[in-house]
């Protein structure tokens, strides 16, 4: 009997999230990665540093260690290191990698046991919840800006407007 259902559910949100943003990500030319659509908003690859920064800090030591670390320097994450593609998805992967290493030998039994975020207390249930919803969001913010950066050019991670009739029709129509 499989005792993982949950958190195969938290997982294959995790992996919606990673596709999503690098669905994004895979439109942007190098020079758009570090782009900002304003001065008070971050480029792309801005959030990826941060999104890498707080998947470590959070899911390193998941179940025995507070998820913010003392050696992480968050405000550092939201400066443009001008990293190049490459290294700056080598990041990406690493964050990603620690939290599905971390959450790989949980059982759905550990779901309620006790970790905290800054001291405050969670359930493992609703730590990984917040960071489903962190994650979610800074991985729309990044599609928001490959949308605004490409245009005409922007492919559709999804649904694209008036396709919701086909893509209907076609899911009702697979085995």
């Amino acid at each position: 009997m499989d005792n993982r259902p949950m958190l195969q559910a938290f997982e294959e949100e995790f992996r919606k999230t990673r596709a999503t943003a690098e669905g994004a990500l895979a439109q942007l030319d190098d020079t758009e990665l570090h782009a900002r659509i304003n001065p008070r908003q971050n480029s792309a690859a801005v959030i990826v540093q941060h999104m890498a920064g707080n998947m470590i800090s959070r899911f390193t030591d998941f179940l025995t260690a507070d998820g913010e670390k003392p050696g992480r320097d968050r405000e550092s994450e939201f400066a443009d290191n001008d990293l190049p593609r490459h290294e700056l998805m080598a990041t990406w992967d690493r964050g990603w990698a620690c939290l599905f290493d971390a959450l790989a030998p949980l059982k759905d039994d550990d779901l309620m046991r006790t970790v905290s975020i800054r001291g405050e207390p969670h359930t493992v249930t609703r730590a990984i919840i917040r960071q489903i919803a962190h994650y979610g969001w800074h991985a729309g913010q990044i599609a928001l800006i490959a949308k605004h950066l490409k245009g005409e050019q922007w492919h559709y991670l999804m649904i694209p407007p008036g396709g919701s009739a086909e893509f209907n029709r076609r899911h009702r129509e697979r085995p």
